[in-house]
């Protein structure tokens, strides 16, 4: 598998990662299993992904805890990204930037982790009562310790946006360009998809136009565009997916000609061609410095996933990719 750059810091990761999150989090938690996730995990480094994206607060802290479990076995194999800034309540999720505390949500993480650096600190979401830039500084202290090897942001609000009338993205620049001025930013991740072009408006080319590298969040729609979604098939209350205004049974079966273009485009790379590999080298066609970080618990989809990377798209599928209908949701 090739290998992409990220930052100025120069990380080099795998073409595709692997975001650890569905093991613990947001999806179905009849369907997850641990001894299965760490198998998994395994497969991804086995197939060339060595970025395994993870949060504090996915489980809460449970992820982390898995993942630690491979790394104990693996550090040399594997490009750690993990992130702060968000606490889980009982009904709720609310940041926090306090300096204090994410240095010692950082800590934390090393222990979890069953490491002494993590690669790829990134801040998940800003604390509207901390500045940035105080939030950011102390994640510089953490580089400065030795504890982190560089900084990354996830976007913020991006849905947001849709009722202002902004691009979807604005703020998330604004703050990229703050907190430029204290440390360098190494990685910006967002969701980008085919479905989710967005990023692609103005986020996408800031990162290129300073050599910071994008991590492609939800690179598969949540799963919609692999194809192995039924429309009205139903999701389990505790799965996001139940509320999320793409994946409801009108909506999906709506949405079914993007998939049918994907699908199209795979059958002309030859039998086991998947309209999810597809996805994925559509992602790796937007710029050397971009990695989709598809997530999934199961050992079959990641080797899948991974194997995108050597699928090349020619002028023709990309061309046809760019005419597929825009995605449309209960929004709309």
């Amino acid at each position: 598998m090739e290998r992409r750059r990220i930052g100025a810091a120069a990380l080099e990761v795998g073409a595709i990662g692997l975001g650890c999150m569905p093991m613990s989090w947001a999806y179905t938690a009849s369907q997850r299993s641990g001894e299965h996730s760490v198998r998994t995990v395994h497969t991804a480094l086995d197939s060339g992904a060595s970025l395994l994206d993870t949060a504090d607060m996915y489980g809460p802290f449970t992820n982390e805890l898995l993942v630690g479990r491979v790394l104990k076995e693996r550090r040399a194999d594997a490009f750690v990204s993990t992130k702060c800034g968000l606490l889980v309540g009982e009904q709720h999720i609310v940041a926090n930037g306090r300096p204090g505390y994410v240095k010692r949500a950082c800590d934390a993480s090393l222990r979890r982790l069953q490491t002494d650096v993590i690669d790829l600190y990134q801040l998940h979401r800003a604390d509207p009562e901390v500045p940035i830039e105080e939030t950011w500084g102390a994640m510089a202290e953490l580089v400065a310790a030795g504890k982190v090897r560089a900084l990354g942001l996830c976007a913020v609000g991006a849905r947001a946006q849709r009722r202002t009338g902004a691009r979807m993205h604005d703020a998330t620049v604004r703050q990229l360009e703050r907190v430029q001025q204290v440390f360098p930013v190494s990685c910006v991740q967002a969701e980008l998809s085919v479905w989710s072009p967005d990023a692609l408006e103005a986020l996408v080319p800031w990162c290129a136009s300073r050599g910071v590298g994008f991590l492609a969040a939800m690179p598969l729609g949540n799963g919609f565009l692999s194809g192995t979604l039924t429309p009205g098939q139903g999701f389990e209350p505790d799965d996001t997916r139940a509320r999320h205004p793409r994946f409801t049974a009108e909506m999906m079966a709506a949405n079914q000609p993007i998939v049918a273009g994907l699908r199209r485009v795979a059958q002309r790379h030859g039998d086991g061609v998947t309209p999810a590999q597809v996805a994925l080298a559509w992602l790796l066609a937007q710029g050397p410095h971009v990695v989709p970080v598809p997530g999934t618990k199961r050992e079959r989809w990641a080797a899948e996933n991974c194997a995108a990377a050597d699928l090349p798209l020619s002028h023709e599928d990309l061309a046809e990719i760019a005419e597929l209908p825009p995605a449309r949701g209960s929004w709309d």
